[in-house]
């Protein structure tokens, strides 16, 4: 292995304890929430296409579920608010940039709305997960 192109930390890293403050400080707060909420706004697909699939699941076995009511109502209301949740993160990505001490107090409160409404979507999709116990008689 050939040493000669592997950097050497300089003497002013060494003495500089700022260089991380220094570092952190060249950090676009707005270029990382938007990549916080992209990566957010995937995993979101990925549940929502769970939930469609919980759906289908359940339409196509129907009454026979023995929790056929709750478990359409619990989904519907789930991907509901997944979509809702998606609008707010594209106008929280769209309306606000961080960067601006102005736009602080309503990007704080739109993004506090989007992390109850998670938490609400997730306390929905253990329900659903606790009574759909799909029986080999309905696959």
């Amino acid at each position: 292995m050939d040493s000669t192109n592997v950097p050497k930390p300089s003497s002013d890293d060494q003495d500089n304890p700022d260089g991380i403050a220094s570092f952190i400080k060249g950090l676009d707060a707005n270029k990382y929430a938007t990549k916080k909420t992209i990566s957010q706004g995937l995993l979101d697909i990925a549940l929502l296409t769970a939930n469609a699939s919980q759906l289908k699941y359940i339409l196509q076995v129907g009454t026979r579920h023995e929790f056929y009511t709750l478990m359409l109502t619990l989904i519907i209301i789930s991907i509901i608010l997944q979509v809702v949740q998606a609008a707010l993160n594209i106008l929280l990505g769209s309306m606000w940039n961080i960067n601006n001490k102005q736009d602080h107090e309503g990007a704080n409160w739109m993004n506090n709305l989007i992390c109850i409404m998670n938490i609400v979507v997730v306390a929905i999709d253990i329900i659903i997960g606790m009574f759909e116990m799909k029986n080999e008689d309905h696959v």
